[in-house]
C-alpha cells in the first residue's frame, strides 16, 4: 500500500478533531444543533489552518444519514463518501482554475435541481477571491436567494479581494493562525501514535517555522522524518531548514556590544558558508531586540543597551528585514544592516555616538575639539550665527561640510523615519551638524528656507521623539550644503544602480543579439 502523507492522513473528520479554531467550532456546533443554518458561509484565514476541512465537515454534518447534527456518525455511506471526496452532492470548486464567468454560469445551472442523495447540495468554492468580477456578478443573485436545498461554503486567504456585496450575504468566520504551542502539542501526540522518535526542541522549531499552519507543520514533519532517517531531532530540523540557533544570534549581539565590525563580518561569512538564511538571522535579531526591550521596560537588569538604543535597533533591523530582498544579494543587505546597527551602537550615556571616540575629520573647516571626554560630535563652521531662533542663515554662502561619521549616522537615521510631505522635503534636504540629545541642530538647503516654521519644527520634534524614545529640542538654519544630503545620496545611489544595470544588460548575450539585430540601444532602465 502506498504511503499517505500525514497532512492527508490526519485531516480532521469531525469538529472535535480540529485544533485551534474553537471559536468557529462553537458557532457552527450551536447552529447545527439548534437548526439555525445560514445559506452561505465564508471562511477566511491563511493557508493550512482548516478552511476547506471545516467546509467538508459541515457538508458531512448537513447530510449525515443519522440526521443534521454537529457530530456526524462518520460511518454511514454519505459520511464515507464525503471523507473520500466522492459525494455527488458536494461540489468542490477551485476558483483559482475556474475564474471565468462561463465556468460560474455552468456551475450554477444545476442549482435549481434537488440533491441526488443528501438533504443539501453543497457548493464548496475554494480561493473564492480569484473569481473575476463578472463571475462574482453571476454568483451574486444565486448567493442572495438560493433554493432551500443549497448551501454555499466559500473559502479564501484574501477576503479583501472579495466584493462587499458578496461579503454582506455571507456569515463570515475568521480562522486564526494556530499557536506554536498548539501545533507542538499536537505533533507530539501524532508522533507518539506513529511511533516516531522525536525531541521536543525539534518539534518546537517546526511549530515556529510553520507560522500558524498545521498543514505546513505536518509537511515539515514528513520531510524531517525522511531527512532524519526516521526520527525528528533538533539538529536535523536545524540542518534541514537552514535555521540559525539562539547562540548564533547571541554572537551577533555580543559583537554589536563590543562594536566589532570584524566579528560581525566574520559571522556573516560563516552564515554564508553554512547556507543559513540571512532572513532567518535578521528575524532572530528582531525577536531578540524585542525580548530585550520588553525586559528593559519591565525594569529587569543586565541589559547591555539602553531602552532608546533598543527601540532604534529594533527599527533598523526591521527595515533591514524588509529591504533584504531588494539588495544586490542577501549577504550584502544583511551586512549593511549590521553596519547600520554598528553605526548607531553607543554607550549607555550617549546617543548616536560611536562606542570608541573618533577625531573630527580634518577636511572640516575650523579647529576640531581636543577634549576626548566630550559627548558632542559638532562641526565648527565659518560665518554661522548662534542659533537663537527657529531659523538662522549663513551670510556668505560658504559650503559647509559635516563630519563623515556623523553624516553616515544621519543618513541611516533618516531611513528609519516615516516621512511625508513637507517634513520629508526638509529632512531629506538637510544634514545634522550636531546630534547630542536632547539637542539636534540641522543645516537645511537654502532653497527650503520658507518652509521652516515653528509648527514644522514642533512636528519634527514629535517625530524624532517617537523614533528615539526621548524628548528632542530641534533647531534649524539654512545654508549651502557641502556634504551630501540624504536625498542627493539616494539619487546618486539610484544613478549608480541604473548605470550598473545598463552595463549588466549590455553584457547579456540575448540583449547583445537584440541590439545587434535591430540596431537598438539601451536608453532607459526602470529601477524599483
Amino acid at each position: 500500500m502506498s504511503y499517505e502523507v500525514l497532512a492527508r492522513k490526519l485531516r480532521p473528520k469531525k469538529f472535535s478533531e480540529l485544533v485551534g479554531q474553537d471559536h468557529v467550532v462553537r458557532s457552527l456546533t450551536h447552529a447545527l444543533d439548534n437548526g439555525r443554518l445560514h445559506h452561505a458561509y465564508l471562511f477566511t484565514g491563511t493557508r493550512g489552518v482548516g478552511k476547506t476541512t471545516i467546509g467538508r465537515i459541515l457538508a458531512k454534518s448537513l447530510n449525515c444519514e443519522s440526521g443534521v447534527s454537529s457530530d456526524p456518525c462518520g460511518v454511514c455511506s454519505i459520511c464515507e463518501e464525503v471523507s473520500q471526496n466522492r459525494f455527488i452532492d458536494l461540489l468542490e470548486v477551485d476558483a483559482a482554475s475556474r475564474t471565468g464567468v462561463e465556468d460560474t454560469r455552468e456551475l450554477l445551472e444545476n442549482v435549481q435541481y434537488l440533491p441526488t442523495r443528501g438533504r443539501f447540495k453543497v457548493y464548496l468554492i475554494d480561493e473564492v477571491h480569484m473569481l473575476s468580477t463578472a463571475s462574482f456578478n453571476a454568483l451574486l443573485k444565486t448567493l442572495e436567494e438560493p433554493p432551500d436545498h443549497v448551501k454555499f461554503l466559500l473559502a479564501t486567504t484574501d477576503p479583501k479581494k472579495v466584493p462587499v456585496t458578496v461579503l454582506s450575504r455571507c456569515l463570515q468566520f475568521q480562522l486564526r493562525n494556530i499557536t506554536s504551542k498548539g501545533i507542538s502539542d499536537y505533533l507530539k501526540d501524532v508522533l507518539k501514535n506513529e511511533e516516531v522518535e522525536f525531541e521536543d526542541e525539534g518539534l518546537e522549531l517546526i511549530a515556529k517555522n510553520a507560522r500558524g499552519s498545521m498543514r505546513d507543520a505536518l509537511t515539515l514533519v514528513d520531510q524531517c522524518i525522511s531527512y532524519g532517517e526516521g526520527s525528528v531531532k533538533k539538529n536535523s530540523v536545524v540542518e534541514m531548514l537552514g535555521l540559525v540557533e539562539e547562540d548564533e544570534i547571541s554572537s551577533v549581539i555580543l559583537a554589536l556590544e563590543k562594536g566589532s565590525a570584524q566579528d560581525l563580518l566574520l559571522l556573516s561569512e560563516q552564515f554564508y558558508e553554512r547556507n543559513i538564511s540571512y532572513f532567518e538571522v535578521l528575524n532572530g535579531i528582531v525577536e531578540r531586540f524585542h525580548h530585550y526591550s520588553v525586559a528593559a521596560f519591565l525594569g529587569e537588569e543586565g541589559q547591555a543597551f539602553s531602552r532608546e538604543e533598543l527601540q532604534l535597533f529594533y527599527q533598523i533591523a526591521l527595515l533591514g528585514l524588509r529591504d533584504i530582498d531588494i539588495a544586490p544579494d542577501h549577504k550584502v543587505g544583511f551586512e549593511m544592516t549590521l553596519m547600520r546597527l554598528l553605526a548607531f551602537s553607543c554607550d549607555q550615556q550617549e546617543t548616536l555616538l560611536p562606542r570608541e571616540k573618533k577625531k573630527t575629520n580634518t577636511r572640516l573647516t575650523g579647529e576640531p575639539s581636543t577634549d576626548r571626554d566630550t559627548k558632542d560630535v559638532e562641526v565648527k563652521k565659518p560665518s554661522v550665527t548662534d542659533i537663537s531662533s527657529p531659523m538662522a542663515s549663513t551670510e556668505d554662502g560658504v559650503p559647509i561640510f559635516v563630519d563623515d561619521v556623523l553624516l553616515s549616522r544621519w543618513v541611516a537615521f533618516v531611513e528609519t523615519l516615516n516621512l511625508e510631505g513637507v517634513t520629508k522635503a526638509i529632512i531629506e534636504n538637510s544634514v545634522a551638524i550636531k546630534f547630542t540629545l536632547p539637542n539636534v541642530d540641522l543645516l537645511v538647503e537654502k532653497d527650503y528656507e520658507k518652509l521652516i516654521t515653528d509648527s514644522l519644527l514642533q512636528k519634527l520634534e514629535l517625530l524624532f521623539k517617537s523614533s528615539l524614545g526621548e524628548n528632542v529640542k530641534l533647531t534649524a538654519q539654512t545654508g549651502v550644503l557641502g556634504s551630501e544630503s540624504p536625498r542627493k545620496r539616494k539619487l546618486r545611489l539610484r544613478e549608480e544602480k541604473i548605470k550598473k544595470s545598463k552595463e549588466t544588460l549590455s553584457r547579456d548575450s540575448t540583449m547583445e543579439s537584440l541590439i545587434s539585430e535591430f540596431n537598438a540601444s539601451i536608453d532607459h532602465v526602470v529601477i524599483k
